[in-house]
């Protein structure tokens, strides 16, 4: 009989760090920190401590106090973890500097992002996106660096006199960052001759934070198997899929979540998968409305598409998970501050998002409550878009609306 001997795969431990400002109380430090948890969980990380502390900003030297340093050596030490994560992007000289007093692997919010995305691209657009995003952060943080690149670029001769190392090492990195540029041209120039091939349908995309349920919804509305998962970033590569409601046809794009802190790099190396944003005469705005700060995931998911695209695209507002919502009822001597989870689901229907009518939607993904409802609204709002662009048209929609 033969024996079978299971290996299990040894977990990274972490502890993650965060600082509370004048900017950000406790409260928001332990909703980011969650966040970074969650990312961390995502890279296959386990967060097992967090550490903070109070000032009125970074300590330029070390991010954090140098009482605060060593109590996170002490710790990093007395329970062997090898990884500290800083919610904050850490200068080169923070890093430097951290590096050498904890002498752990050293990560801040943006790498641990780009590492995610490193780990989730599939295509060679998204790998050469991350590839150019990695490069850029890479650039300023040359001096930690503890391998040569030179290695990579062969060639006798190409190393110039008297030329130090880390010269050398920076005009490798940037002569890597031109010709990824230069295939991130070519690569647009190839997907926009195909959106010009796609004809002159209505184009919608899906829109919103990370893990809403976008690509689920993609999945119910198109029929289709776009992968899906609870945890960040499970979509990196724009999905462009044809559907069909009533004989109306339109084209649905699912697109990469947006996350708080989002690293610059990213934003600019993304802009191109974005483009279906930009294109888009429709935008579905998901959002997870169990969560406990889903308004300010609202505000981070505006912010970005500002920077993506400056003009005004109608919109619809589509507020998922409604199954997950939780409601505690308020005791009547509590006097302390209502808060989003005193407000049951339709006295938060009665808020602001009131204003919205018929540009917004309930519904849950998961459960498929409100599917149908959705469809209607997509429909009405494609038509909409198709007569105002194709007039001539406007009798088959009236044939479709008798049928």
């Amino acid at each position: 009989m033969k024996e079978f001997i299971i290996t299990e795969t040894q977990t990274e431990k972490a502890v993650l760090v965060g600082l509370v400002t004048p900017e950000q109380n406790e409260r928001k430090v332990q909703e980011y920190l969650d966040e970074l948890a969650f990312l961390a969980d995502t890279a296959g990380v386990d967060a097992v401590k967090r550490f903070t502390q109070k000032l009125d900003g970074p300590n330029s030297v070390t991010f954090v106090g140098t009482g605060k340093l060593q109590e996170i050596k002490e710790y990093v030490v007395e329970n062997e973890i090898g990884m500290v994560i800083f919610d904050d992007e850490l200068s080169p000289k923070q890093l430097r500097n951290i590096e050498k007093e904890l002498q752990v692997k050293i990560l801040d919010r943006t790498s641990l992002i780009l590492d995610i995305f490193a780990n989730r691209a599939q295509t060679a657009h998204a790998k050469t996106q991350v590839e150019l995003a990695q490069y850029q952060y890479m650039l300023p943080r040359l001096t930690r660096l503890w391998t040569h690149l030179e290695r990579q670029r062969g060639g006798v001769g190409m190393r110039g006199p008297g030329e130090t190392q880390l010269e050398t090492d920076r005009r490798i990195i940037l002569d890597k960052i031109s010709r990824l540029k230069k295939e991130l041209v070519d690569i647009d120039k190839q997907k926009s001759v195909q959106r010009k091939n796609r004809g002159k349908m209505v184009r919608v995309a899906l829109v919103g934070y990370t893990n809403v349920g976008k690509s689920t919804l993609m999945n119910l509305l198109s029929k289709s198997e776009v992968f899906a998962e609870n945890k960040l970033f499970a979509t990196l590569d724009t999905t462009v899929r044809k559907v069909i409601i009533d004989n109306l046809p339109f084209l649905l794009s699912d697109t990469v979540g947006f996350i708080r802190k989002l690293p610059t790099e990213l934003v600019e190396s993304f802009k191109s998968t974005l483009d279906e944003v930009r294109e888009a005469d429709l935008l579905v705005h998901i959002v997870d409305i169990s969560h406990p700060t889903f308004e300010e995931q609202i505000e981070v998911v505006n912010r970005t598409l500002a920077e993506i695209d400056k003009t005004e695209k109608p919109m619809i507002m589509v507020f998922n998970k409604v199954d997950a919502f939780t409601f505690v009822p308020k005791e009547e001597d509590d006097l302390t501050p209502r808060t989003r989870e005193n407000i049951d689901l339709e006295e938060l229907k009665r808020t602001w998002m009131g204003k919205l009518g018929e540009n917004c939607i309930f519904i849950s993904a998961k459960e498929r409550t409100n599917i149908e409802e959705l469809k209607a609204l997509l429909y009405e709002r494609v038509k909409q878009i198709h007569i105002t662009r194709f007039p001539y048209n406007d009798f088959l929609f009236q044939r479709y609306d008798e049928e």
